[in-house]
């Protein structure tokens, strides 16, 4: 075979046969594939596209090109929940010990911030001593002694993923559904697990930016999932705000927290609940969405989901007193308040540009080598269909850098509007797609 050749019958619209799929990736991870060439062949599957075989075929050749991990020794439905990003998007840091203090193994591999969306990994990094960094055993023995933990995809897991999605970011393909549907579904399923919950995210604040591009994507990894033999449910939910009132990495783990205790707010409770609920229902723990939910609701309330979360930071290395003491994570010096200059509802929230202003003030990264500073972040006490009144406090942010609060309130305030009527808020959930 030839990679020109290859790339020209794709350029073409021409479909690649598994063994061609396979030349291509196993070439490129032994550098026998120059970038400028996956480059090419990438952007021809931007335009040309690829059918359900193909992506199960490239999913599956990313699959092996590093190691999977083996959890078939540890008994029960083991099942992971993935989002493709959003603004103030904390869900699987509450969700992964409250599923498993429900008796589901909860293995999960996450990322990093990178441009206006937050990282799980990140925000766990705000709680003192919290390490990351496991290895495959340790990862694997953790699965099998708590049932749950979160860790980052190690060096040797979906190399392949690992080289295309550097340069897909560079070459202005990250937005291909086939590309996309391959890249999450190979890191979910090399870590070993028999299902997954997909957040597939639409709005200003997502990736996908309507509600069609997001059931496209939807649609085409729950077929993949059940080519290979997993059972996946895509959950398509609203991102044109901001999810929940904690945005940044100290104060998602303190909304986390709460959300455990009990309290914080209904948004993000709700979605929490009802993705469990489908975890729990894939895992056959409950036979309907009402029991599960049940289950859950009986799990907060009488302290187990938050003493799985005590057993998972302490299993990492983590400060587990964080969980009553929030002082002991980094928090900002100055508070800046922005409060209502108007009376009126909140029409819109502009999640993308928020999420953007918080990584260009050191809460995030623009680019992969940056520092992120965990205490930056925001407070948003109105959301889109609140009533203000002139005055009304809006929101707190939290900075390093006093000498810049005005240049950040003016910008904060650009991305809120209020008008003089009411407006019915879209639904958070917008879609289930089984």
């Amino acid at each position: 075979m030839n990679i020109v050749d290859l790339i020209r019958k794709k350029r073409n619209g021409i479909v690649l046969q598994e063994e061609e799929i396979n030349y291509i990736i196993n070439e490129y991870i032994q550098n026998n594939i120059a970038d400028y060439q996956m480059s090419s062949l990438m952007m021809a599957i931007y335009f040309k596209g690829m059918n359900d075989n193909e992506i199960m075929f490239l999913t599956n050749a990313m699959i092996e090109s590093g190691e999977v991990i083996d959890l078939q020794n540890i008994p029960g439905f083991k099942i992971d929940k993935h989002s493709t990003g959003g603004v103030g998007d904390k869900i699987s840091i509450p969700l992964a010990p409250l599923v498993a203090s429900a008796g589901i193994a909860v293995p999960m591999i996450s990322g990093r911030s990178l441009g206006h969306t937050g990282g799980t990994l990140d925000k766990l990094e705000s709680i003192p001593g919290f390490n990351t960094s496991l290895t495959t055993d340790e990862f694997r023995d953790q699965i099998s002694q708590i049932g749950v933990a979160i860790m980052g995809q190690t060096e040797v897991m979906t190399p392949a993923d690992k080289k295309m999605y550097a340069l897909r970011d560079v070459t202005a393909t990250v937005e291909s559904i086939p590309l996309i549907t391959a890249s999450i579904m190979c890191k979910k399923i090399a870590e070993g697990i028999d299902g997954l919950v997909l957040d597939v995210k639409y709005g200003n604040g997502a990736f996908m930016k309507t509600v069609g591009d997001a059931r496209s994507l939807a649609n085409k990894m729950v077929k993949l999932g059940n080519l290979m033999n997993k059972k996946i449910t895509a959950f398509i939910t609203n991102m044109n705000q901001p999810l929940g009132e904690k945005i940044g990495n100290t104060l998602e783990i303190e909304e986390s927290i709460d959300i455990l205790k009990g309290k914080g707010p209904e948004d993000t409770k709700n979605l929490i609940l009802q993705l469990g609920a489908e975890m729990l229902v894939l895992g056959r723990i409950a036979s309907t969405t009402d029991e599960a939910i049940r289950i859950l609701k009986e799990k907060i309330k009488n302290g187990d989901a938050l003493n799985k979360f005590r057993q998972m930071i302490e299993a990492q290395g983590g400060n587990s007193k964080v969980i009553n003491n929030f002082s002991i994570m980094p928090h900002a010096q100055y508070i800046v308040q922005i409060t209502a200059e108007k009376e009126g509802y909140v029409k819109g929230i502009d999640a993308f540009g928020i999420g953007n202003m918080i990584a260009n003030i050191g809460g995030g990264r623009t680019k992969i080598t940056d520092r992120i500073d965990h205490s930056i972040g925001i407070e948003l006490f109105k959301k889109i269909g609140n009533k203000v009144e002139n005055g009304d406090l809006i929101a707190n942010l939290h900075i390093r850098n006093i000498e810049d609060g005005a240049e950040i309130r003016e910008l904060f305030e650009s991305f809120f509007e209020i008008s003089e009527t009411s407006i019915n808020q879209s639904p958070l959930i917008e879609e289930i797609i089984r």
